[in-house]
């Protein structure tokens, strides 16, 4: 189950190192710092910031990761939801009474 935060994901820095999914994040982060070499040879998916690959592999993995389809969608939601509001949007705005004359 991908959405289990108990399940154990490898370390992409040590092979060695099985993480629980919810300590993911922070153990990159300690990761990255102990092992500079290798993390200068991965880089971070653009979709999920947990996916690190090595640079050689990023263009193909960016046409194959799955939270790809969760950015589009998300995007195509927006752009859609925000046409709808501005076509359904009515003015409520009404200006303020005035008490002044410029003819007098």
């Amino acid at each position: 189950d991908a959405l289990d935060p108990e399940r154990l994901i490898q370390c992409p820095y040590n092979k060695y190192h099985q993480i629980r999914a919810c300590r993911f994040p922070y153990h990159l982060v300690k990761c990255r710092k102990s092992y500079p070499e290798v993390a200068k040879e991965l880089a971070t998916c653009p979709f999920n910031a947990r996916h690190l690959v090595p640079q050689a592999d990023l263009s193909d993995h960016i046409k194959k990761c799955n939270d790809k389809g969760f950015i589009e969608q998300d995007i195509v939601n927006e752009s859609s939801g925000s046409q709808r509001e501005q076509m359904n949007a009515v003015s409520t705005w009404q200006a303020p009474p005035c008490d002044e004359d410029w003819e007098t």
